[in-house]
Order: C-alpha cells, then structure tokens, then sequence
C-alpha cells in the first residue's frame, strides 16, 4: 500500500470514527499530503475560525505518523476554506503593505494561524520593499510587516 493509500485510509477512518458522509481525494505536493472533502457539512468540520479544520488535521498528522513511522505534514481543505482564506489573505497583505510603505512604520496583523503566518511570509519573502517577521510566543504570536 503507497502512502498516499495510507493517507486515503485513515482520513476514510477518522470520517467514519465521526459519522460524517464525505468524498476523500488525495495528492502529494511538495512532500505534503493534500487532502480535500467534499462534505454537506462543511460547518461542523471547519468550526469556529477553523479551529476544528485544524484539530483535525493535527490528528490526522498524528495518525499518519503512526502509521507511516514518520511525520508527514498535512493539508486538509473542507469547502474551499483554506482558499478563500487564502484569498483574503492576499487582500490583506496589500493592504497592509500600502499602509506599511505610507508610514514607514511596522505593522503588526494579530490573530493569524501558524498556516496563515507562514502563507503571509511566503508572500511577502521576496518582496523589494518590505519584510515580515513573527514575534511572541503561542496564542500571542503575532506577524509583523516591516518596512526594508
């Protein structure tokens, strides 16, 4: 059995362990395994500012490393949540850059996940003009946009 297999079976397993009906398809990209549901109840696995998304995940990583005997990162996309969210973050980062660049000042954008803040990063790695650092530590981290 492949990994990617493997990672069909257990998020099958995980589902099944919940009660919830969902299409599972799978894609390794970059080392990360893509999973995408395709569910009626989108709702109730994203939860509240996709803090369910992310338990899941989190256990669906820890399932697969047991499994695997290694850790292999997850993505799990209910919905088109993490691409819209995405979406918004693009909005985001202009916005805050325009405003970074006005005032020469850093800014700071509060309240991102660790997948959010590292998406932002990745954004902004290359860019001329300004550059993003993340301060604090856990529920308190924060990403900063800077001017260069």
């Amino acid at each position: 059995m492949t990994n990617l297999e493997k990672v069909q079976k257990k998020t099958e397993e995980l589902l099944t362990l919940l009660g919830v009906q969902a299409t599972v398809s799978v894609a390794l990209e970059e080392e990360i395994a893509q999973i995408n549901l395709e569910t009626d109840e989108t709702g109730m696995l994203i939860g509240y500012h996709g803090e369910t998304l992310e338990a899941l995940q989190l256990i669906l990583s820890l399932m697969l490393a047991r499994e695997l005997g290694e850790f292999m990162r997850v993505s799990l996309e209910i919905g088109d949540y993490r691409k819209n969210r995405e979406d918004y973050l693009q909005h985001l980062v202009e916005t805050t850059k325009e405003r970074v660049l006005a005032e020469q000042q850093p800014v700071p954008l509060q309240n991102l996940k660790s997948w959010e803040r590292r998406i932002v990063h990745l954004m902004l790695q290359d860019d001329q003009e300004v550059t993003t650092e993340s301060e604090g530590e856990g529920r308190d981290r924060v990403l900063v946009i800077k001017p260069r």
